[in-house]
């Protein structure tokens, strides 16, 4: 039996504690991306992913965040990235090569984005902007931003930061100079943007 080769390479992220490997096929579908915090949330029902589950047993790796084509891994403070990269690489390389699954089946099936024919227009209109001007350039980065909600009265924007933008140190000033500038232009009902749960 023929099997395909597997390329992982990396790339730095703006968070210094996180790293992007990128593989040479799609991970998950597009516009979906799961954010494993924790060894717990990789075995949550409806979540589980037995490839974050196992990057969870390497001592260093505090976080997963798995999306398009790419693995974000967060390391603690206590070794840098050149004690554990080499390890890590392989490690991913080779559960590719057994062909071990990424997700449960069940994980793709509930978690399928399905348009909401309810969202108001000023809603569509601040999902369209994310998904065509912020999504490719935050993915780039190793990370995802999603939306959470829109506060009609007060114009706050509400966005999920994951993966390498979730702790990263200029999340901040990207969302405030970035994002916000970008949606107040775009979306003349967004006053403010504020990332959700950070």
């Amino acid at each position: 039996m023929l099997s395909r080769p597997i390329f992982v390479y990396t790339e730095l992220s703006p968070n210094p504690n996180s790293m992007k490997f990128v593989l040479n096929f799609e991970l998950v579908p597009d516009g979906l991306s799961f954010d494993y915090p924790s060894l717990e949330s990789a075995v949550e029902p409806g979540k589980v992913s037995p490839l974050a589950a196992d990057l969870f047993q390497f001592p260093h790796v505090k976080r997963v965040f798995i999306a398009s084509n790419f693995i974000t891994i967060t390391k603690d403070d206590s070794q840098a990235w050149e004690e554990v990269l080499r390890d890590t690489k392989q490690f991913i390389k080779i559960y590719f090569e057994e062909n071990h699954p990424v997700f449960e089946r069940e994980t793709i099936d509930s978690n399928t984005l399905i348009v909401d024919a309810s969202d108001s227009d000023s809603v569509q209109k601040i999902k369209a902007a994310l998904d065509q001007y912020v999504r490719p350039a935050v993915e780039s980065d190793g990370g995802a931003i999603n939306f959470h909600s829109f506060d009609e009265q007060t114009g706050v924007v509400k966005v999920l930061l994951q993966g390498s933008c979730s702790g990263c140190p200029s999340s901040a000033l990207t969302l405030k100079a970035g994002i916000e500038n970008l949606l107040t232009r775009m979306v003349p009902d967004v006053k403010e943007v504020v990332a959700e749960g950070v």
